[in-house]
């Protein structure tokens, strides 16, 4: 199984691909689209489960961040492979991954905090 950080990367990769003008965008298109179900299944796979009160609050705001990146990707497959204006469709599909970076990021010190808070932390 692919990292998440992986499939990000490969997704990056994909947008970075240069368009000839008067080029055909098929191979372009369906690549892209390919990186963003691997995306996807990244972000479905999550899991968090948390028992602290702090930390199931913290839990349910990454969880309902999650919902609201899968609903933009979801939003934005369609465009991907109908969307004539592709440099605008490139754009906000950068900035989506920019924002699911920054929730990886916050899913990381989610778990960091989390074990911290088991071990005791440095109090």
């Amino acid at each position: 199984m692919r990292t998440t950080s992986r499939v990000l990367e490969e997704l990056h990769q994909a947008l970075e691909v240069p368009i000839q003008p008067g080029a055909p965008l098929g191979t372009w298109r369906w690549t892209v689209r390919q990186r963003m179900a691997g995306v996807r299944d990244a972000l479905v796979a999550e899991t968090a489960h948390h028992e602290d009160a702090w930390l199931a609050a913290r839990g349910g705001s990454v969880l309902r961040e999650r919902n609201a990146l899968l609903g933009r990707l979801s939003a934005l497959g369609p465009q991907v492979l109908e969307e004539e204006r592709i440099e605008q469709v490139r754009g906000e599909l950068a900035r989506l991954l920019c924002d699911i970076r920054h929730h990886v990021q916050r899913l990381h010190d989610l778990a960091y905090d989390e074990v911290e808070l088991e071990l005791g932390g440095s109090e």
